[in-house]
């Protein structure tokens, strides 16, 4: 299956929602960084995350760049997409392989919590804006929710997940924003 990002409207135009399946992309940047499963896991969040962002851009040159560093060993985990589609990332440690009690991947961990989500978007105007907020759980979705309240000012729930196969090798990966719109009641 290829990747796409699908958006929908609901509550009469109240709530926006993106959903996206990035598993084709997350498994190219996986095999080009040579990640481990945690390394992979938090690469394809913040992959995810910022290739949804980028679906509301209007033009093809038009960037975002989202950047992570919670000073956890994963190092500075950073992605960028623009308006045509195209996403690229990078991970400080490819080579992390963090388990928790539970046994999911520890991708809060390999971040870590101690630091900022800053993004930028170039509009193409004459200087970009950034935005920025301290990390709170370094899951990433917890994170970018986060980001929206505080320098968007926009409720929302952000989920972004990379399920790895036993073998190192992407099994599905992807993303979902549900936002309220400027103007929304406060019980939609």
């Amino acid at each position: 299956m290829k990747d796409e990002i699908v958006i929908a409207q609901a509550m009469n135009g109240q709530v926006r929602i993106h959903a996206a399946r990035t598993t084709a992309l997350v498994e190219e940047a996986r095999k080009a960084h040579h990640c481990m499963a945690t390394s992979a896991a938090a690469l394809g969040r913040v992959l995810s995350a910022t290739a949804i962002m980028a679906s509301d851009l209007k033009n093809p040159q038009e960037k975002i760049t989202s950047v992570m560093n919670g000073h956890g060993p994963a190092g500075t985990v950073l992605a960028q997409a623009d308006g045509a589609g195209n996403v690229r990332g990078f991970i400080g440690d490819p080579s992390l392989y963090l388990v928790r009690e539970d046994g999911h991947l520890a991708v809060g961990q390999a971040i870590g919590t101690n630091g900022t989500l800053t993004v930028t978007k170039d509009l193409g105007l004459k200087e970009p804006f950034s935005g920025v907020a301290q990390i709170r759980s370094g899951e990433v979705g917890d994170d970018f929710a986060y980001y929206f309240a505080i320098s968007e000012q926009t409720p929302s729930i952000v989920g972004v997940g990379v399920l790895v196969n036993p073998d190192g090798t992407i099994q599905a990966s992807g993303g979902l924003f549900i936002q309220l719109m400027p103007g929304a009641k406060e019980e939609a």
